[in-house]
């Protein structure tokens, strides 16, 4: 390879140091990339690959517009990838050689500040994860865009850090060497977050305070791991950053990402959209710091009864306001992102028409107040104690800045006229002079007699006269001073018209330049207001929530719930939040649901496609609700106070991990039954339903006594194996309800109603005709169903006799329920025929463990059509 050019030689420099992103480098109006950082941006952007040199020395080369760059960038930070911003550092005009070059920002997709590149209802947080040794590790997590901070430690293996981690919802993860091998090829297996490395280092003195309050060193040196992170990528100070707060995992109810996924509080299951979830009904707010606030309480649900009863209260306040809530819903809609502002604010990103839009926000704050006083002055005094409600910063923003200000602010137009005198001075000299460029095109023209003569402007040759080559002939010799020759036309200038370009020009250069350092100085003042602008932000998101519940619970008719301290659940009337939504209105069928004290497990059998799993997830939906002081759908509702949801509902593989459906199903089961407490909620749909009919009817009566006897939690668990609902008279704890059905004409109606009592049929065959099998199919498993359940009649009735109640059983604390009569008592046997001598010969011969259910029916069918031949 021919010896590198001093360019490609900073490049590969710069590239060395950030080997894990694609360097964006400037080359005048376009980012360009090489190597294989070309290649894999082609294939990700779908942009033109092209190449620099010729031959064996051609090297892969893209590029991207500058002024268009923004776009790409997201396409790579959705992807999941870094982008290190190299900038050209020094004046071409002035440099020696290759202009210098230096990496200006890293984006990665959990340190974004530009708006355009963020959701505007969701956080975009950044964690840092650190092994502290003895069984506890430190999880930090911040958002750069609004400089919220918080800090956890968890005392317990790494996957209880792990959930934790998943639980903040971080696109990036920043780790140090305190993690073992296997622990970072978990945490890089996973999709949901990058993961990025930083070496251990004290917190700079400057940053020392954002740390005071937190009393282990741990949790120190895991916020100095991430904060440093932050200072290497972001090339410049934070002073947005908010002091850190503590928080304990245990101060909210906890749920794990299965949960979190198959009760869809914030995205759908299957098209992973908000549309569909919980938060798509109860999201009322009308600012993006609301709606991110609101996320938050979704995702971390309280469970202390005070907080959860003082959020209850506001609410109930709006609700007995609707038009003095609704003018407050009114002036919160002119309210913009002031948290964000407020760290762009800081971050000194902010623009003129930014702080516009902070004016404007203020502006609204009289109005607020007096809306928050008629609904309940105490909510006033809570939100707003502000004595002049920013109305100094609202004059300086109104007296410096123009109204409809330019996004740039490198090129004037900012500055309000008045505000500065010499800026003015610059404005009416630079227009006068305009004004006389204006008057000489006008005076030439008349005076040499050629309409098409004007005056023009360049910034090489600067202004200048232009006149056509068919009219040059019309210039007295001597009026002009030649300047350009062009095809068609020539160019000159006067003495006087270039006294007028040196004074003209230098007023707008430094008025540009005037105005610039103005708007610093406005936002210098401004960054003074940037905690008060944070506590605001604060409040006006809270309110927001709030009267966002208000209306969406007058809207559907949601209820205040009794929190108690009692360990009983009684919903009257309850509903699903999501599912009454979609359906025609009044058609959604409500139902009761009993846990008292005495009832810990509620066993659901019923048809297919009845409502059972409707039925579990809307009460641990309604829990959700409650517990963030929302007002839930219910008629009347009891709640006490969970402090875990375990859900197991629907079947799904993880092939990446190469586990089944059932070894998923297993694996959720296990960590319900190992993390659950007695102030639990868990919710099993079907368990065993992946394995064989005996393992799977094993394993739920199994896992059914295992909850009764070790943990005591409410349990709601659905099943479709009949025989477990004889468990009610063994289990003081479980009883029996079921999801009706009715039969007419020989159709089935689902009723869609929860009532007392097992179900004896799941109508499965039923649901399959509604799915469209063919009618073959259908029609002959029913004839296969019509022979099963007859022969297990037939065996249940000649077993009665011999097989003790289960009400009887209830009374022997040694005796446990069997699925099957394994032993039979004495008695004399009676006299077989010779076919039922071989039947029964086949019978001992097949090998019960290893035959499926429709293997086992189609012997059963065989068996007895040799009986009846023999008769």
């Amino acid at each position: 390879m021919t010896q590198q050019t001093p360019m490609m030689k900073q490049y590969l420099e710069i590239k060395a140091q950030y080997e894990d992103a694609f360097l964006f480098f400037r080359l005048g109006d376009f980012y360009e990339m090489f190597n294989d950082d070309a290649l894999k941006a082609a294939q990700e952007l779908e942009i033109t690959l092209t190449g620099r040199g010729q031959g064996e020395d051609r090297i892969p080369m893209c590029g991207v517009p500058h002024h268009s760059a923004e776009a790409y960038i997201t396409r790579l930070i959705e992807k999941g990838y870094k982008i290190a911003i190299c900038e050209q550092v020094e004046d071409p005009r002035e440099a020696k050689g290759v202009v210098r070059r230096e990496v200006t920002k890293l984006l990665t997709p959990g340190t974004l500040m530009n708006g355009k590149l963020l959701a505007e209802k969701e956080n975009n947080y950044i964690a840092a994860l650190l092994d502290g040794g003895a069984g506890t590790y430190g999880i930090a997590r911040c958002d750069l865009s609004t400089g919220e901070g918080a800090v956890t430690l968890i005392d317990g293996d790494f996957a209880d850090a792990y959930q934790e981690l998943l639980t903040t919802r971080a696109k990036e993860v920043i780790v140090s060497d305190t993690m073992t091998p296997e622990q970072l090829e978990k945490l890089e297996a996973d999709t949901l977050f990058v993961v990025s490395y930083q070496e251990r280092a004290k917190l700079g003195e400057r940053y020392v305070s954002l740390v005071e309050g937190l009393a282990q060193e741990v949790l120190q040196e895991t916020y100095g791991l991430l904060l440093n992170y932050l200072l290497k990528t972001q090339k410049q100070s934070l002073h947005h950053l908010q002091p850190v707060h503590y928080y304990s995992a245990d101060s909210f109810l906890k749920m794990d990402p299965h949960t979190r996924r198959n009760l869809e509080l914030t995205e759908t299951l299957r098209e992973k959209k908000k549309q569909g979830s919980l938060l798509s009904v109860i999201d009322e707010s009308v600012t993006a710091m609301g709606g991110r606030l609101l996320r938050q309480w979704l995702e971390r649900p309280l469970v202390d009864r005070e907080q959860i009863e003082v959020r209850q209260h506001v609410l109930s306040s709006f609700l007995h306001a609707y038009f003095e809530r609704e003018a407050l819903r009114d002036s919160l809609k002119n309210v913009y992102d002031i948290e964000r502002l407020a760290a762009r604010i800081a971050y000194g990103s902010v623009n003129a028409r930014e702080l516009v839009q902070l004016k404007r926000s203020l502006e609204c704050l009289p109005e607020i107040k007096q809306s928050l006083e008629e609904v309940d002055p105490s909510l006033a005094e809570r939100w707003l104690d502000q004595e002049h409600l920013f109305q100094e910063l609202i004059d300086l923003l109104e007296a410096s800045l123009v109204e409809d200000p330019p996004i740039s602010v490198t090129e004037g137009g900012m500055i309000r006229p008045g505000f500065s005198e010499e800026l003015d001075t610059y404005r009416d000299a630079s227009r006068n002079g305009k004004q006389w460029i204006a008057e000489l095109e006008q005076k030439e023209r008349e005076e040499t007699g050629i309409r098409t003569l004007k005056v023009g402007y360049n910034r090489v040759f600067g202004y200048y006269i232009e006149v056509t080559r068919a009219n040059t002939h019309l210039l007295e010799e001597g009026r002009y001073q030649r300047k350009q020759t062009l095809t068609n036309a020539e160019r000159f200038i006067t003495p006087e018209l270039k006294e007028k370009e040196s004074l003209i020009l230098e007023a707008d250069e430094k008025m540009v330049d005037l105005e610039y350092a103005l708007f610093v100085d406005v936002r210098k003042e401004v960054e003074t207001y940037v905690e008060q602008l944070q506590a605001l932000a604060a409040s006006l998101s809270e309110m927001d929530v709030l009267a966002g519940f208000a209306a969406v619970s007058e809207r559907q008719h949601y209820v205040k719930p009794e929190i108690t301290d009692a360990r009983q659940v009684v919903i009257q009337g309850g509903r699903h939040p999501v599912v009454e939504t979609v359906i025609k209105r009044g058609s959604y069928v409500n139902n009761d649901l009993n846990m008292a004290e005495e009832r810990d497990m509620l066993l659901i059998t019923g048809p297919n496609m009845g409502g059972k799993s409707t039925y579990m997830r809307q009460l641990a939906l309604t829990v959700v609700m409650a517990q963030i002081g929302c007002f839930v759908p219910a008629d009347e509702a009891t709640l006490p106070i969970f402090d875990q949801i375990f859900t197991r509902i629907g079947a799904a593989d993880d092939l990446a991990s190469g586990q089944s459906t059932f070894m998923v199903e297993m694996l959720e089961t296990k960590y319900a039954l190992t993390k659950a407490t007695p102030h639990s909620l868990i919710i099993l749909d079907e368990i065993g339903r992946g394995t064989s009919t005996y393992d799977g009817m094993a394993l739920a009566q199994a896992i059914i006594e295992y909850i009764d006897a070790s943990i005591g939690a409410k349990t709601l668990f659905s099943t479709h194996y009949h025989e477990l609902t004889a468990l009610a008279d063994l289990l003081a704890g479980l009883h029996n309800v079921h999801v009706s059905a009715a039969e007419e004409e020989g159709r089935v109606v689902f009723l869609h109603k929860v009532i007392d009592g097992a179900a004896d049929r799941s109508y499965g065959v039923y649901v399959a005709e509604l799915a469209g099998l063919p009618h073959e199919v259908t029609a002959r498993a029913e004839e296969l169903l019509g022979t099963l359940e007859s022969t297990n009649n037939e065996l249940a009735a000649s077993q009665e006799e011999s097989v003790p109640s289960v009400r009887e059983k209830k009374t022997e604390p040694d005796t446990q329920l069997t699925l099957f009569q394994l032993d039979e008592p004495e008695k004399k046997e009676p006299k077989r025929s010779k076919s039922g001598e071989r039947v029964l010969q086949k019978l001992e011969d097949v090998d019960v463990m290893h035959t499926s259910p429709f293997q086992a029916l189609e012997l059963l069918s065989a068996w007895q059509k040799d009986l009846r031949k023999k008769r």
